[in-house]
């Protein structure tokens, strides 16, 4: 009689699906925080890879991979249906693989955005994170007829499943629509925007090495310098050589990277108004719709007529912040009615502001007071007496 060996899977296997599935679930989670600022990535991708027909259905996706990453590393802790759930977790991993290197090699999305904005990583991390994975999974799936179930009535694994499912699907559906839970950005409220937006005493930022190609007029000689050698050689003082083209930088030494370095607000005209708006004593109500065309026009005319009434009553400034063109913020002020001046700034800071289109920031001397999604917008009484009561005094 044959006796049936029970194979029980190795310790280093109890490790990888332990590994995996918390790395998973906290992926899942940290991107399910945002997912917002996650289809911005996915746009990245799809607009290196001419994939730009996607861009309507980035969010969307966002919610999904979410929700997807979070199923997948429970489902592997748990140890339902082990063969499909190691499948998944392969094809996930060799996907997301083919994305960080392609990133990396041809530096072409800056950040994949793993772990959202909480652990930011280089494109060559987030691929040596993505081959450690890789090799978990392959041991996985290598065993994964050894995976057993911690219940093994398939009638509660399908319950257990579903909850699973909704919880995770709820929780970035609810951050797109009422902010993220964390705020990892520097707009974050209690922050001090004009002390992001300078360098710290006694820090140094980046150093770049420019080098110009040069051209002997008289011989037709070419060489190239350095910056350091071409200020040392005083070559401007040879008039027969002149720069050709534009130099061309190299980072020589990180230094310390100012949290908001990219923020500048600008009129119609193009005037500066970034330190005015900014650093403003009173309370200064920023609407950011940084995209006119996709911007849910009835939380836009909510928030003008809460913000109008403000106006009327407080000294409180309010104004309309978007990375539209000045044509187009006229035309739709216009057409609404809108009560705030219009202002522009590129489309990057603002995205990072608030993730909402429109959302808005309470500015106080340059503190990010409190911050909303338009679904999430007080009324005018609750605002006064908040915040704006004692505004005038």
């Amino acid at each position: 009689m044959t006796q049936t060996t029970v194979h029980k899977p190795s310790y280093l296997v109890h490790f990888a699906r332990i590994l995996t599935g918390v790395l998973f679930i906290f992926s899942g989670l940290i991107k399910a925080n945002d997912p917002t600022g996650f289809s911005y990535k996915l746009i990245e991708y799809f607009e290196v890879f001419h994939l730009t027909f996607f861009n309507h259905l980035a969010l969307a996706l966002a919610v999904l991979i979410c929700t997807l990453e979070i199923l997948l590393g429970a489902l592997l802790l748990l140890g339902f249906w082990g063969s499909k759930v190691a499948w998944g977790l392969l094809i996930l991993i060799l996907f997301f693989s083919f994305l960080t290197f392609y990133s990396a090699y041809f530096e072409v999305v800056t950040s994949c955005g793993c772990f959202g904005d909480a652990i930011p990583l280089t494109p060559w991390q987030s691929f040596s994170k993505d081959l450690v994975l890789l090799i978990l999974i392959v041991i996985i799936f290598a065993n994964r007829r050894y995976i057993t179930p911690v219940i093994a009535d398939g009638y509660t694994q399908a319950i257990t499943a579903g909850l699973l499912t909704i919880v995770s699907l709820g929780i970035g559906i609810y951050t797109v629509n009422f902010l993220p839970f964390i705020d990892f950005l520097p707009y974050k409220v209690g922050n001090n925007l004009p002390k992001l937006m300078t360098l710290p005493p006694g820090e140094k930022p980046d150093e770049y090495e420019m080098t110009y190609q040069l051209l002997n007029k008289e011989t037709g000689q070419k060489k190239q310098l350095t910056d350091k050698e071409y200020i040392a050689q005083q070559v401007w003082l040879d008039k027969s050589w002149e720069i050709q083209g534009e130099p061309t930088s190299r980072l020589v030494k990180k230094g310390y990277t100012v949290p908001i370095g990219d923020l500048q607000i600008t009129d119609a005209q193009g005037g500066d108004h970034t330190h005015e708006l900014i650093e403003n004593p009173d309370y200064n109500l920023i609407v950011v719709a940084w995209d006119l065309d996709n911007t849910d026009i009835e939380g836009l005319k909510k928030i003008n007529a809460i913000a109008a009434e403000a106006t009327d009553q407080y000294r409180i400034r309010t104004v309309l912040l978007t990375g539209a063109s000045a044509q187009d913020a006229e035309a739709l002020s216009q057409d609404l009615n809108l009560s705030m001046e219009n202002f522009y700034a590129d489309g990057v800071p603002l995205k990072m502001m608030v993730r909402a289109n429109p959302g808005v920031l309470l500015l106080k001397n340059g503190n990010v007071v409190d911050k909303w999604h338009f679904h999430t917008f007080p009324s005018f009484d609750e605002l006064s007496k908040k915040y704006f009561e004692n505004a005038g005094d």
